[in-house]
Order: C-alpha cells, then structure tokens, then sequence
C-alpha cells in the first residue's frame, strides 16, 4: 500500500524526535547521573550498574513490554512503538558509543533543565508521530486497560519509582531531586509540543441579566464575538445561559473590568485554548 503524505509525515516527526530525544539523554542527563522518566530513566540507573550502552539496557527493557503490548494494544501501535523504541536505541548508542557525543554541561541546573526540555521536546514530536517511547507508556495503557486508573496516574508512579531508584543507586538525595525537576521539564515541553503554546484563552460567562446585551458591550467594546449558549439548572426550574468566548490572553482584564461594570455577581471562568483550528468566530 502506498504510503500518505500524512504517514510519511508521522515516521518523520518520529525519527527526529527519536534524535532529539537521544541527543537529551547522551548528551545532558546520563554524564550527570540525572534520570529522566520512563525506559530512558531506569536505562541511565542501570548503566551506572552494569556499565552496558544505555541504548542496550533501553531494548532489553522495552522488548518484554512491546511483545505483550500486541495482545492489549493492537499491532499498529505495537509496531510504531517498535520503530520509535528502535530508533532511539539505535541514536542512544550510537551517539553514546560511536560518534562519543561530549557533555553539555557539567552545571547540574543547566544539564537538567535543558536535558529535560530537549527530552520534552523529541518526545513531543514522537507523540505527535502517534509513536511510543515505550516502557512506562506502554505498560500505563496495559494497566488501565485491565483495572479502573489513569494513564496520567499509573506514568507518576512509575517516574516516582525511578527517581526514588536513582538516589538509591547514585547514592544522592540531591540527584534524584534534581531528576524530579528534568521529569517536570519534560512533562512541560511535550504538553507545548502536543498543544501548541496559545496566545488565547477560551472564556465561559454566567450572568443573571440580559447576555444578549452584555455581548454586544463586548462586540462593540472589544471587538470580540462569540456564543450564547441557551440552558437550565439541574431541576430545569431556573434559565442558566452561557456567554462562550475565545480572546487573546492580553485582552481578559479588559473583559473583566467590562464584565464587573455591567453586573458584579457575573462569573468569568477562563481556560486555556490550547488547540484552536479554523478562523470561524464561535
């Protein structure tokens, strides 16, 4: 079957991802002891102990995983896993081991925050590539689909357990801290990879008076339109409308200030808008 342009874009954004991901790990976090979370984590304790290529430790890792992934996860995403999880094995050690990739950074503030935003990052597109970098991503879909948690929940403790196993083999409450913080940084990168990093706001207010008249002080105020949306409370005894709204960021004090003058017990709650597609205004 010939391959979309879509696909061909995904096995791209896998691939590089892959190679930033490997270039995080060679060349900042694993000198400097700093685990990430995940295989890529538990592969830099147990290169301290064994002393085996990190890329090695990732494979034997991740194969038992992917294996019973095909039984609970399907083979499409099994077989996307194993070309992101090769692909970085292959960068890892080949970075690490072949073209000896030098440390960044002696700094562990530096290799931290950067080693777990350049981790964020190569994860990000790989995600975006409907790739896996395996180990604690697969096995949080193995575990939620057969009991009642989150993925979000089950990744936790599983990054938990490798930071409390890399101050416990590097002998270093300080390290595992700082693995902590690299665990957040990367966490933050793949959201803004993911999601993008919006400059809007999706905006939601309740009012006792008269929306109609209160959206058309924002139109002509502001220059912003937006939704009523017609509803009820729960026993549908008392009429609950809904202004919905997306506006820039830099504009929500000045909706706010308009919103106080027109009614003080209205109620503004704000969100982000991290995904926004088409230019229609709803």
């Amino acid at each position: 079957m010939k391959p979309t342009k879509q696909s061909i874009l995904n096995y791209s954004l896998i691939l590089v991802g892959s190679f930033i991901l490997a270039i995080g790990v060679v060349g900042f976090l694993a000198p400097n002891k700093i685990a990430t979370g995940g295989t890529a984590g538990l592969a830099i304790v147990f290169h301290h102990i064994f002393n085996l290529p990190i890329g090695v430790l990732m494979a034997l890792i991740n194969i038992p995983l992917l294996l019973v992934s095909i039984k609970y996860l399907g083979k499409k995403f099994a077989f996307k896993s194993m070309f992101s999880i090769g692909l970085i094995v292959l960068f890892v050690d080949l970075l690490q081991e072949v073209i000896l990739l030098p440390n960044f950074s002696d700094d562990l503030l530096l290799a931290t925050l950067y080693g777990g935003i350049t981790i964020g990052i190569g994860l990000g597109l790989v995600f975006k590539g409907g790739g896996s970098a395996g180990g604690g991503t697969i096995l949080a879909k193995i575990i939620t689909s057969k009991f009642n948690v989150k993925t979000g929940d089950v990744i936790l403790v599983l990054d938990g357990v490798v930071v409390v196993l890399a101050g416990f083999v590097f002998k270093s409450t300080e390290l595992a801290l700082w693995s902590m913080i690299s665990i957040f940084a990367t966490s933050k990168l793949i959201d803004i990879v993911l999601t993008g990093k919006s400059n809007q706001k999706i905006v939601h207010i309740s009012s006792f008076k008269n929306l109609e008249k209160l959206s058309e002080k924002i139109s002509q105020s502001i220059g912003v339109e937006g939704t009523i949306i017609n509803g009820s409370n729960f026993t549908q005894t008392e009429k609950k409308d809904i202004l919905f709204i997306i506006i820039d960021k830099n504009m929500i004090n000045a909706l706010g200030n308009l919103l106080t003058n027109y009614d003080v017990n209205a109620r503004m709650i704000v969100m982000d808008a991290t995904v926004i597609k088409g230019e229609q205004s709803i």
